[in-house]
């Protein structure tokens, strides 16, 4: 199966057929997420290939689509979900931990980083990358700087303190320097210092759903570009978060953060669809927070004029989601602006306060 080009799709296909086929539905909002309903008692099945995970409010249920499952495919049962593709999982009475210890200490191990001096911020808040600064490596340490930096991007997925700098790398995956190969060194003498931090998720978070969005604008020195950023929260959780170079050249700081809002104003969007496929209703309106007071008078200026009728799709859409009551704009002053990490990089006084904000936590630090 494996040999084939195919195999994925097709596993899938078998896969899905099979629970369709036992009663469960798929989620309109996430392909590899199924559903299952019985009695107000909701199972679901996240699949990753051939990986998946179970969770249910009847664990009767539970054992039953094991059973089915053992019968028709040989799985494997694992047990209580502890660990899952390199991320840990760690509970208690007040909630759930997610890491990935192991995963960071096998990078560090085996590019040769445990005997370097530790340093505070993934990336000096002073430094600005550009493709002509640094000389080209050579073939191997070329495949190095790629490989080092594809599992960079992963670890991402429980450390979005460093996904700013690593998006930053990632564009000089074709032609990398010397410069950028001094950078990936940095981020992993500071994640050295911190392996075992990761997401913390309370047991006790409300179902209200808000993000805040940020963006920098022009920051890139070779295309001008501006990056964006957002992180959006369920009550006191962080779920998810992105940090981007935008693809299109914005004319002023005001497009660029409409431009940055109507992103997340999307990704909202689907959370909420997600949400509720899983029967959780939201405690009230989506809720979203930026620093830039032009926007708010675009927004609330419905004639679009000659420097923002480019932006008219971006406008349409924030708008049609604010006067169905869906989204709510409102003010933030910069310096509680928690989506800046994802924009710019950050002195340690700074990165330290946001990252707490972001709901970093290290379980295995001495209490």
């Amino acid at each position: 199966m494996y040999d084939l080009c195919q195999a994925g799709r097709q596993w899938y296909t078998k896969l899905s057929t099979f629970l369709l086929s036992n009663n469960c539905s798929i989620s309109a909002a996430d392909h590899s997420l199924f559903l299952k309903y019985n009695n107000d008692k909701l199972t679901v099945i996240l699949i990753y290939v051939d990986d998946l995970v179970l969770t249910s409010d009847d664990t009767e249920e539970i054992n039953t689509i094991i059973a089915s499952l053992h019968h028709h495919f040989m799985i494997k049962n694992l047990g209580n979900l502890t660990y899952f593709l390199g991320l840990e999982i760690a509970r208690n009475s007040s909630g759930l931990h997610l890491s990935q210890r192991k995963y960071t200490l096998d990078l560090l191990h085996e590019s040769g980083m445990l005997d370097f001096a530790l340093v505070a911020t993934p990336m000096t808040h002073t430094s600005r990358l550009s493709p002509d600064q640094g000389s080209p490596l050579d073939a191997d340490a070329t495949f190095q700087y790629r490989r080092l930096l594809g599992r960079l991007i992963y670890l991402t997925n429980t450390r979005p303190d460093i996904a700013f700098v690593v998006y930053n790398l990632s564009q000089f995956i074709s032609a990398p320097t010397t410069h950028p190969q001094q950078a990936v060194s940095r981020i992993l003498c500071y994640l050295k210092g911190t392996p075992s931090e990761g997401l913390y998720f309370s047991h006790t978070s409300s179902l209200q759903l808000y993000g805040f969005s940020d963006f920098d604008w022009a920051t890139c020195p070779t295309t001008r570009k501006s990056a964006s950023g957002y992180s959006i929260y369920l009550g006191d959780s962080l779920i998810s978060w992105k940090s981007k170079k935008k693809p299109t050249i914005s004319r002023s700081s005001s497009e660029a953060e409409y431009r940055a809002l109507a992103t997340t104003t999307c990704e909202l969007q689907w959370l909420s669809y997600l949400l509720q496929d899983l029967h959780l209703p939201l405690s009230e309106s989506e809720t979203l927070y930026r620093d830039n007071k032009y926007v708010l008078q675009i927004e609330s200026n419905q004639v679009f004029h000659e420097r923002t009728k480019h932006i008219e799709i971006d406008c349409h859409l924030v708008h049609e989601k604010l006067n169905s009551g869906i989204l709510k704009l409102l003010p933030i002053t910069s310096v509680m602006q928690v989506a800046d990490i994802f924009t710019k990089p950050l002195a340690s006084a700074q990165l330290s306060t946001l990252k707490s904000k972001l709901g970093l936590t290290n379980i295995y630090s001495p209490a």
